[in-house]
């Protein structure tokens, strides 16, 4: 089988965290799908086997492409839709995996290419609207909704990524056995297509140094992902505050915003918290490895939002205790058993906090309930077999 994958992103960014994309792509490539990839110019290549990379123009005089929509995607997708219609023109693809609003172009290109669809939905694009403030136009959301619609009618398959997200398709498609929910849950090393001479952080066998100085003795307190307001870093800041006076020997390490970002937190921390804390920018993946490897406590302070972090799969996995915000997006799959789940509120967040270093990570039974719960629903298997039931139902399905 050959497909054509269509993701409207970098495949992977420049400091070096991964994005889901490349596991579904690395998972089908072992299972024999030859792939070519279409993506945007940023970024950096990657080696995965029976896999062709194709990239636009990286336009990069126009600064990073940033999560959620903005005006230089909507810029950026005027060229990726060129390049998927001449790569159609050009080749006979089974099927097409497309990623996010590139399902809105192949979905209209379906008919007259005559091949498979596969739409890997890891949000509705009408709520994204809303969420990242893009805009409150009635008519644009409309619009977004009728060919979000259009695509999940026209989609041999539909992925998606957690059962919020799956409840809202199931509301709307028409045969459920064209769904599959497939969490993003596998986190593997990236194999970074490297210049001769230099060592990718996935070659470090996942460990690297950290370039930044944990004060000998501190218990890390750490969050690591974006920094993005949803993220509830502002609570945590707050709640650490508390903890902070109560625990001195508590170290919080937040890492992964952009400079603006970072300044902004340090700024919320203050003075009084200057020695207490570490924030920085985006790390590589291997850093990243190698803080939560030395964490004693992990940390999801979410405020909003339905879709379950990509971050949570790796935290049940690591054995590190894990505080989370008790709301939905962390509820549909954590539980009381496996977390600290607290309110969304400074207060309940720190006794959370308090509570987690004082049971310790050795023999903690929340984390090890946590990692039996990975292994058990999420693991390497476990998503496999999601995928190859996936395959099963392209490879049986008309077009």
């Amino acid at each position: 089988m050959k497909a054509l994958v269509v993701a409207p992103q970098p495949f992977f960014n420049y400091r070096g965290t991964p994005f889901s994309v490349y596991y579904r792509t690395m998972v089908m490539a072992e299972k024999g799908v030859k792939m070519d990839f279409l993506t945007y110019g940023q970024g950096m290549d990657v080696d995965l086997p029976g896999v062709r990379l194709l990239r636009i123009p990286a336009f990069r005089f126009l600064g990073p492409v940033s999560i959620g929509p903005s005006a230089l995607k909507l810029f950026l997708d005027m060229f990726l839709v060129m390049r998927l219609f001449w790569l159609l023109l050009r080749n006979r693809y089974d099927v097409v995996h497309a990623h996010e609003e590139a399902v809105f172009f192949c979905a209209l290109l379906k008919p007259l290419f005559r091949f498979k669809m596969i739409y890997d939905m890891h949000s509705s694009l009408p709520q994204q609207l809303t969420n990242f403030n893009f805009t409150t136009s009635k008519r644009l959301i409309g619009l977004f909704t009728w060919f979000e619609d259009l695509a999940i009618r026209r989609a041999n398959a539909v992925i998606t990524i957690c059962p919020d997200l799956a409840d809202y398709v199931l509301g709307r498609i028409a045969d459920p056995e064209k769904h599959f929910l497939i969490e993003n849950s596998i986190f593997e090393p990236v194999h970074l297509r490297q210049a001769p001479g230099t060592v990718p952080p996935a070659a470090r066998d996942g460990e690297a140094a950290l370039p930044f100085v944990i004060p000998p003795g501190a218990k890390a307190v750490v969050y690591a992902g974006t920094f993005e307001h949803y993220q509830g870093l502002d609570l945590l800041i707050e709640a650490f505050r508390r903890v902070h006076r109560e625990a001195p020997d508590a170290c919080l390490v937040m890492v992964g915003g952009t400079a603006a970002q970072v300044a902004h937190y340090q700024a919320l921390a203050g003075a009084d918290l200057r020695e207490a804390c570490v924030i920085r920018e985006r790390m590589d993946q291997a850093v990243v490895k190698t803080l939560i490897a030395r964490a004693a406590v992990q940390i999801s302070p979410r405020s909003s939002g339905t879709n379950t972090p990509l971050k949570i799969y790796e935290q049940l996995a690591s054995g590190v205790p894990l505080v989370a915000t008790a709301i939905y997006s962390h509820t549909q799959v954590l539980s009381d058993e496996v977390a600290y789940l607290v309110e969304p509120e400074p207060a309940a967040l720190a006794r959370g906090i308090l509570a987690a270093l004082a049971d310790g990570v050795e023999g903690n039974p929340k984390a090890q309930a946590a990692k039996a719960l990975y292994a058990a629903r999420y693991s390497r298997p476990v998503y496999e077999q999601k995928m190859e039931r996936l395959l099963e139902r392209i490879r049986s399905c008309a077009v």
